[in-house]
Formats: C-alpha cells, structure tokens, sequence
C-alpha cells in the first residue's frame, strides 16, 4: 500500500467520526437505511458465506491478527524510535480500516430506534408492579420446573448437545417470528468459541463477531446459560446491538419455543433478573419470595454462581472495565449495567401479554 493511500485511509478518521456523532441523533435514519436496509444484506452475505464451516472463522481471525501484530512489533522494535513517522502512519491506516469495517458490517445499530418504542413498551415500572411480575415467573417457572423433573427437589438437566442447542434455539426465532416478523432469524451461525476457557476467565459467556456474524459462545458454561446465551447472541445477529434489548428478544425466543427446556431457561432468566432487582428495592419482600421457588431451580441458579466463581481472577474487573467503556462509546451510555435494564423491558412486556 502506498503512502498516499495510508494517509487518506488515516484521514478518513475524521469524517468517520463526524458521521457517527450525526447518526447518533438520526435513530430513525439508521433504522431505515441501514438497520432494515443495509445490514440485511451484509448478514445475509456474511451468514452464507460463513454458516456451512463448523469452526470459528472470527477466532481464527483474531488469532491470526495476534500473531501478525505481535510479529510486527517483534520486526519493526528497532525501528520504532527512528521511523516513527513510518510505522504510525501503518498503524493508523489498519485502525481506520478496522473502524469503517467494525461500523459497516454491524456497529451502526448501536444507533439504530429503540426497542422500547418500536414495541411501544414503557421504560419506566414500580415495585408493585415488579412484584407482581416476580410472583407470576416463579409460578410459571415452577410449573415448567416440575413439568420436567417431576420433582421439586431436583435440578433441570438440560439432554442437548450444542448443536442441539443452537438448532432448537432457531426453532424459537421462527415461533417468535409469527407473531414479530421484525425478529425472522436469517439463519444460523453459532459456534463454539475457541476462546471459551479466556471468556471464562473474563467473565463472558460469549459474543457476536462483528465482522463475520458469528455467534461465538463460551461452551464451557452450564447448559441453562449455554440456551439463553445462544438466543441473546442470536438476538445480536439480527441487528439489535444494545445488550438489554438482546437479552430481552433471547428471552422471548426461549419463551416462544415449543421445547420446555428452552421455555424453563428463558422463564427462568427472566426471574432471576426480577429476583435481583426486587433485592435491592425491597429485601425482605425478596426473602419471602426466593422461599416460594422450587429448590431444584435454587440448585441451577447456584450451578451458574459457582461456574463463574471458579474462574473468579484479579484481571476481570479490569476486562469488564474496558469493556463497560467501549459499551459507552458505542452510545450505550449506562455501559455494562445496561444488561439488566431488561428488566423494564419484561416488567412491562408481561403486564401487556
């Protein structure tokens, strides 16, 4: 590549970021052009050519970005002090190519309308109101609970392989399509991540890859996670880049699913969401409630705590850190906190239903 060429790459920043911080206030722009028009195109592209290969085509990727930027610096460490000018204007280019690339193929529905409003639910709910909903998941999540294990006491093993998993998981985006056309699923792509024992550590059940449209899942974790994860990924796939808004259309994909497992994950993820939320508002009304599940649904909830504990370590408040900033800077203002305001999204959704 030429220096001319690198330094209009670079200079390309600027009108990048310029058009970014615009989109940010044009919602409904986004929506239109790119979120329903664009983005199909690049996902359904993206989707065939990568869905057929069974292992991760976006770790493989990174991997190969590591070992080529490490090698770099290993090359051109002498050089650093004497041809700085050089190696900033490569270094520059490759982040503006980077930048375009993360944004086209998928970044821009950070920007996208809300769902609160595409679905005209409220953002806003009161304890009550909150109560009321916590009370009727631990009823409907107890029901399904016996209806599987035919025993209060015992926990919810879920039969399936992942494979299994991610094309039940589908099954529940077509059920949900029916009654939400803006949620039809262009097909699946989840793999298992060959970062899963570092996600573990970072404290990341899985992630979508932005510039292939892989759902990379961490397979480590209990299936309960492993099925919601799966959906809430997929949830990205479709467009939906806001992690409250993924976390509530996996919800309703597991909810809408015909298999009872994937309908006890997504009941009981909601639950415990409204469990940790009514923890804080009101404790003792909190206590009362827990004593009304079943324990076998206690024992899966206490399976999932203890997988992330295993991996607790002094570097994932740091990771999680970086990434509550990049959350932020992707015009998620409330950063990694932003997962649990699915809770307003449920409260008021299951008041509707």
């Amino acid at each position: 590549m030429s220096q001319k060429l690198k330094y209009i790459i670079i200079f390309s920043l600027i009108p990048q970021y310029l058009s970014l911080l615009i989109l940010k206030n044009k919602p409904g722009f986004v929506e239109n052009y790119y979120s329903s028009g664009l983005y199909p195109i690049v996902s359904k592209l993206l989707n065939t050519a990568f869905k057929w290969i069974p292992i991760s085509i976006g770790d493989l990727l990174y991997i190969s970005f590591i070992i080529y930027t490490s090698r770099w610096f290993l090359v051109n460490y002498k050089r650093i002090k004497t041809q700085t000018k050089s190696l900033s204007t490569d270094v520059l280019s490759t982040i503006s190519i980077i930048y375009f690339l993360f944004h086209f193929c998928w970044g821009l529905n950070y920007y996208r309308n809300s769902l609160h409003a595409t679905l005209n639910l409220k953002t806003t709910y009161t304890t009550h109101q909150l109560k009321t909903i916590t009370n009727e998941l631990v009823s409907k999540t107890n029901s399904l609970h016996l209806n599987i294990t035919n025993d209060s006491l015992q926990k919810t093993d879920i039969p399936y392989s992942f494979n299994e998993l991610t094309t039940l998981s589908q099954q529940g985006y077509r059920e949900l399509e029916i009654k939400y056309p803006l949620f039809r699923h262009p097909g699946q792509n989840s793999k298992k991540s060959l970062f899963s024992t570092p996600l573990s550590y970072m404290g990341f059940g899985g992630y979508l890859n932005p510039f292939t449209l892989e759902v990379q899942v961490n397979s480590l974790m209990p299936k309960s996670s492993l099925a919601i994860t799966i959906a809430h990924e997929q949830a990205h796939q479709l467009g939906y880049a806001a992690e409250n808004e993924a976390n509530f259309i996996g919800f309703l994909a597991c909810i809408h699913n015909k298999d009872l497992y994937y309908k006890y994950t997504g009941y009981s993820f909601a639950l415990r969401y409204c469990l940790q939320e009514l923890s804080r508002r009101d404790i003792d009304y909190y206590k009362n409630i827990v004593s009304s599940i079943n324990p076998g649904i206690l024992i899966n909830f206490q399976e999932t705590t203890k997988f992330w504990k295993s991996y607790n370590n002094p570097l994932e408040p740091v990771i999680k850190g970086v990434y509550n900033n990049f959350l932020k800077a992707n015009n998620q203002e409330k950063g990694i906190e932003s997962y649990g305001y699915v809770v307003a999204m449920i409260v008021n959704y299951l008041q509707i239903k």
